[in-house]
């Protein structure tokens, strides 16, 4: 596939999806949407959007591309505007728990005897009996492992992998669609499912303190250089028989002591440019940082 058919490639042309999936999951969920070229539609409560209280600039960008209109779901009137809607829509993307959904008539039985060709994507904090448990990005992360001591995590992985689950939810629905002659589909998106399938890694030991990539290889760190840090990944043994060259070290054990003594000696008494100029000529991957 050449890069210009790539580019205008919309698996989702056509699609019409409508959310009414507020904070990040179900905006970030719809900008994938977007992106692979659906009609988005929001409807969003009269006091809107918490993201766009908090955080205005990604609450824009999250919503570039997507129609949003205002719709109280508690009133006849709001209810009678989502339905219309919803009578030229392919998959509806929700966030609420099971017992809110229900209370506004949006339960599945009920959506899928109203509406038979409409599939929802439905993202929950925890599957099943435990929809209804409260929660958020860092309960789920911490519920999978991802949280060590007391920093904050630098981003919002679950929120931000349920999203991607989210969007491939909105494709299989798609795809079932067209394959069952328009029928709809429920499908169940879990935030701490996707903290989990972030975790894999470390649970499988790859990241854990003894593992591959979690610190026991020499040419996988992270090391202070002088005048900041430097991401080392030099993890296939060409890329570490190179790094070990540059840093004059003969050992080619890449978990011993002597090894990772040796090459951050080499790297502590270097600078990023000094590093950067190595890397570029030696062709060993790796990114200087600031202090």
């Amino acid at each position: 596939m050449s890069s210009s058919t790539a580019e205008v490639f919309a698996p989702l042309a056509g699609v019409r999806v409508l959310s009414l999936a507020l904070n990040l999951p179900g905006p970030a969920a719809l900008m994938r949407c977007r992106a692979m070229g659906a009609t988005c539609l929001k409807l969003e409560p009269p006091s809107g959007d918490p993201m766009g209280h908090y955080n205005r600039a990604a609450y824009a960008a999250l919503h570039e591309g997507v129609t949003v209109e205002v719709a109280d779901l508690k009133t006849e009137a709001g209810q009678q505007q989502l339905h219309r809607a919803l009578e030229s829509t392919d998959v509806l993307l929700t966030s609420f728990r099971p017992s809110a959904l229900s209370k506004l008539g949006l339960d599945w039985a009920r959506l899928q005897a109203r509406h038979p060709k409409l599939s929802q994507v439905a993202i929950v904090g925890a599957p099943g009996d435990r929809a209804e448990e409260p929660g958020h990005d860092l309960t789920y992360l911490a519920e999978s492992g991802l949280v060590t001591g007391t920093d904050l995590p630098p981003t919002l992985y679950a929120d931000m992998g349920g999203a991607l689950l989210a969007s491939e939810a909105v494709l299989k629905a798609r795809l079932h669609q067209v394959a069952s002659s328009g029928a709809g589909i429920y499908l169940e998106v879990a935030l701490n499912a996707a903290a989990d399938w972030l975790a894999l890694p470390r649970t499988w030991g790859l990241t854990a303190p003894g593992g591959a990539v979690g610190g026991a290889h020499a040419g996988y760190r992270i090391y202070p250089c002088a005048d900041g840090r430097v991401a080392v990944a030099a993890l296939e043994p060409h890329f570490a028989a190179r790094l070990c060259e540059a840093a004059g070290t003969a050992s080619k054990d890449m978990v011993s002591a002597e090894t990772h003594e040796a090459i951050a000696r080499w790297i502590a008494a270097r600078t990023r440019a000094e590093l950067d100029a190595m890397a570029r000529e030696r062709d060993v991957p790796l990114l200087t940082l600031a202090g």
